[in-house]
């Protein structure tokens, strides 16, 4: 079941527990086709955090937030540095952006030619952050 991240019937869909993660301020990857042999790449969404969210954090909650604002980074590593411990995983920003709502995070990502379903959970991928 997904969820549409646009009340007007946006064709890009959310499916309904990553959304729901976004709207409590979970961060989601995607990873991405690499621009050379060698490396890897990785998309992070990270909901940015209110003072509301720290009150709740304090309170022993998550607040869900519809209006968040995103911060979206695209990163590439050097792929035979993902294993290990070492701190040095020749990491390059390739683009960054910071977007003001779902509406907006939906539309940079149809721009980036990304979709929703792309989008998971941290620790179901090999994203060193």
């Amino acid at each position: 079941m997904s969820t549409p991240a646009d009340p007007t019937g946006s064709t890009r869909q959310w499916p309904t527990d990553t959304l729901t993660a976004l709207r409590l301020g979970q961060r989601l990857v995607a990873e991405l086709p690499v621009s050379q042999p060698g490396r890897r790449a990785f998309l992070d969404i990270t909901p940015r955090m209110t003072t509301a969210d720290i009150e709740a954090l304090n309170q022993g909650w998550k607040r869900a937030d519809h209006a968040r604002t995103f911060t979206l980074q695209h990163w590439d590593y050097a792929a035979d540095r993902l294993d290990g411990f070492g701190y040095d995983v020749g990491a390059i920003l390739v683009k960054a952006s910071t977007v003001a709502g779902e509406l907006d995070l939906t539309a940079t990502l149809e721009a980036w030619h990304l979709h929703p379903d792309q989008f998971g959970y941290p620790w179901r991928t090999d994203d060193p952050q």
